[in-house]
């Protein structure tokens, strides 16, 4: 949605008019450049482009150069009766990625782009020329989804960059990007990518509806876009899968999932989602599927960790004493002898330290970060257990705690299961191991009526399906993984040909040389 006032404005044949308009739309806009001159000593023209936004290179050494050697009888053909801009870029203009422009809400929006847009006298509409250029950084390694094995490119802010990531792996013309601009003022350019073979029709017409209905001043990242467009905004549970990783996009595409690009954003979003996402990595299916498998039930056993541990301890220590071997409880009992809080109080507290000392190392130059979040935590465990405010084994707890939240690969998930676990510890400080089960019941309850763009939040699990669990718990082998999740793929559920398990030579016959004497 552009600004209002440009509404206002009109294009027309008199270039001193259209000059007028435009110099009061980019009123006190010290980086909008203006220049005019002669195309062939008869025929005056003007170029209207952004510092900074725009190869000033490209606009003096080729389009300038090129305009003003054009010849006299060209120009005053260009002036004459016909005011045919075709004329204009077959004879004389350099450039190859041309727009005609009609209207001034559109000739704005190409100059805010990086475009340059000519403009000639008698002529009611002008050409805007691709001319953008600006400072981006280079593409990198992912920082937050880093690997092993794997691709080292990420996304970076540039969307073309971006899209061309894509379209570099994905070498087909089933491959679609569409482009919708959002932003009231910041105009941002929002990319829906798909495999047209592949996509959900109904999906991707829900993804071009919630988006088309954003009304918003701006979008400065694509977190702002998926707290627009989610299912339940109100869940704790991430219902929109982010990356900066080009392959798991790809990956995301050949399952008949939707990627948005937005500008300005080394994020993209990958709809639908599933809960099973959260739990896989990148690395599962680059490395051999045995390791992967094995790494995989190690993250949930982690993520069950982080979320009940200190839960599970102070009900054990609080309510359920009966369930603990004798010599660990006498020794539980001796530690927490002299502390002046409940377990519950106790957890809290070291939990809560340990939250804001990541924050801290989080928020702290990157030099000293990592140092402050160790050392103190080191620090103020060592000491808090010196003044009797907390037991040894409480500490234990937290730390194994912390590690777990730390092996999940979505952090998105692991701030969840952060803000959950203080929930559980309540439940658990207050009722025991039934407000753990009640709460645990709670989760499973709401997670089960969750959808991301209709797609049940838990597939495959429920609703169950034998075919798609290969690639839940653990991963099968890459030449068993024939077909696509049922609930997303459905339209092409082939995904690979069938035999294609290697098997050793079936000839037996002796190589040359071999059982000579």
């Amino acid at each position: 949605m552009l600004y209002p006032p440009l509404e206002e404005y009109q294009l027309t044949a008199e270039l001193k008019l259209n000059l007028e308009q435009l110099q009061a739309i980019f009123a006190k806009c010290s980086d909008v450049v203006h220049r005019d001159f002669y195309l062939g000593q008869v025929l005056k023209v003007a170029l209207i482009y952004i510092d900074g936004l725009a190869d000033k290179k490209l606009i003096e050494d080729t389009l300038v150069r090129t305009l003003q050697q054009a010849s006299p009888q060209l120009a005053r053909e260009l002036a004459g009766k016909s005011r045919d801009l075709a004329t204009v870029m077959e004879k004389i203009m350099p450039m190859t990625d041309v727009a005609v422009v009609d209207n001034m809400a559109a000739l704005v929006k190409h100059v805010l782009e990086g475009d340059t847009v000519l403009l000639l006298d008698g002529y009611n509409k002008v050409l805007a020329l691709s001319t953008r250029s600006w400072e981006h950084r280079a593409i990198e390694e992912p920082i937050a989804e880093s690997v092993v094995r794997g691709p080292r490119e990420s996304f970076i802010e540039s969307l073309r960059a971006n899209t061309a990531l894509i379209r570099r792996r994905l070498k087909t013309p089933s491959l679609k990007m569409e482009t919708i601009c959002l932003g009231r003022y910041t105009m941002t350019n929002v990319v829906i990518t798909y495999l047209e073979d592949l996509v959900d029709p109904m999906v991707l017409c829900e993804v071009r509806q919630r988006l088309e209905r954003i009304q918003i001043d701006g979008i400065l990242e694509s977190a702002y876009i998926e707290e627009l467009i989610e299912d339940n905004p109100t869940s704790p549970f991430p219902q929109i899968d982010h990356t900066e990783r080009p392959d798991k996009v790809v990956a995301a595409l050949l399952e008949g999932r939707v990627g948005i690009l937005v500008d300005n954003t080394p994020f993209a979003l990958i709809v639908p989602t599933l809960f099973i996402q959260f739990i896989q990595s990148s690395e599962d299916y680059y490395e051999r599927y045995y390791l992967s498998s094995f790494l995989r039930l190690g993250r949930f056993i982690a993520l069950n960790i982080a979320l009940l541990l200190p839960a599970f301890y102070v009900a054990a220590s609080t309510f359920h004493q009966e369930m603990l071997p004798t010599n660990l409880l006498i020794r539980l009992a001796s530690q927490r002898e002299g502390i002046p809080f409940p377990a519950v109080v106790e957890a809290l507290i070291m939990e809560l330290s340990f939250e804001l000392l990541r924050e801290a190392g989080v928020r702290l130059p990157r030099q000293v970060g990592q140092a402050v979040s160790i050392v103190g935590a080191l620090v103020i465990g060592e000491a808090a257990v010196s003044a009797g405010l907390v037991s040894p084994a409480m500490v234990i707890v937290v730390a194994l705690t912390g590690i777990s939240s730390f092996a999940l690969p979505s952090f998105a998930m692991a701030i969840t299961l952060r803000l959950l676990r203080f929930i559980m510890l309540i439940l658990a400080g207050t009722m025991g191991f039934y407000g753990i089960m009640l709460g645990l019941l709670a989760i499973l309850v709401h997670l089960n009526t969750l959808r991301s763009f209709g797609v049940p939040y838990l597939a495959p699990v429920t609703p169950w399906n034998f075919s798609d669990f290969k690639d839940v718990l653990i991963r099968v082998p890459r030449w068993a993984m024939n077909s696509r999740p049922s609930q997303i793929g459905y339209r092409d559920p082939v995904r690979q040909g069938a035999g294609l398990k290697p098997t050793p030579p079936a000839s037996s016959n002796p190589r040359p040389g071999e059982g000579d004497s």
